[in-house]
């Protein structure tokens, strides 16, 4: 029987409820069925691995490039998929509605908006209008009683702002808006998630990991619903091909081809 829409949405917030689960990040079609074979229960696209996959740096790529690709993710699998929707793609919550809106409508389980403005000079959006802008996210995805999962996310130590009562602050004020999911990406300490876990419980929070540390028990011990790794994959992809390349630019030698996945299981696992 065909996975509808509805079923992903329904089993996604299922995911929610009790434990701890991994949701990777995949970058393209052929990752995201790559990561379903291996027996994952749900997806995240990332922003920043999709950019590259176009020949774009993160923050770069255009509403309609993320709506493109969030479509095909969510055609080419069963699973639910969670969109890495930076910010709305707009500053005023009226405008990141109506694109939360249009990316409901690509079949997501699952959305983030940010609180970062991509200014350096200040880099997170007043406390006041973050708040409005996950309200308004909230709203546009009740208006069809879509289901999709809203989750809010606070970037202060993504943007050099590593003060956790900020950021602690601004993730209960985001729940209190209509946010289901809280997502704090650059925490690391095991006494900082578990300060987070604890702010805005029962609502379940998603922990980044991007680099060696805790595995998914020690995480799930503190708390967390769900892990997700952002770009990492990606950037594991291409560490892959750059010294391949880089070796035979560099040297006229293939050794690093050696390592590569064999392309008879490849073709196996997309037949």
């Amino acid at each position: 029987m065909p996975v509808t829409t509805k079923d992903k949405r329904v089993a996604f917030r299922k995911l929610h409820d009790t434990g701890c689960f991994v949701i990777p990040n995949p970058w393209d079609i052929g990752s995201a069925r790559a990561l379903q074979s291996m027996g994952f229960k749900a997806l995240a696209s990332t922003s920043a691995g999709f950019a590259w996959s176009i020949g774009k740096a993160d923050n770069h790529v255009t509403l309609d490039d993320v709506c493109e690709h969030l479509a095909a993710l969510c055609g080419a699998v069963d699973l639910p998929v969670n969109a890495d929707f930076e910010g709305g793609f707009a500053h005023e919550p009226e405008k990141v509605a109506a694109n939360v809106a249009r990316a409901v409508k690509t079949g997501v389980a699952g959305l983030s908006i940010e609180d970062s403005t991509g200014d350096k000079t200040k880099p997170l959006y007043e406390r006041a209008l973050g708040i409005e802008r996950i309200k308004a996210a909230r709203a546009a995805i009740d208006a069809d009683n879509s289901g999709v999962l809203l989750v809010g996310r606070c970037e202060g130590f993504l943007v050099g702002q590593a003060d956790l009562a900020m950021v602690i602050d601004r993730l209960q004020a985001y729940a209190e808006a209509g946010a289901d999911c809280l997502y704090a990406p650059g925490i690391r300490t095991k006494e900082q998630i578990s300060a987070v876990v604890k702010a805005v419980h029962p609502k379940p929070v998603n922990l980044l990991l991007g680099w060696p540390g805790l595995s998914v028990a020690e995480a799930a011990e503190l708390g967390v619903r769900r892990i997700s790794v952002g770009g990492s994959l990606a950037r594991a992809a291409w560490g892959g091909f750059m010294r391949a390349a880089r070796e035979i630019a560099e040297q006229g030698t293939f050794n690093e081809l050696g390592n590569g996945y064999a392309g008879g299981e490849l073709n196996k696992m997309f037949s």
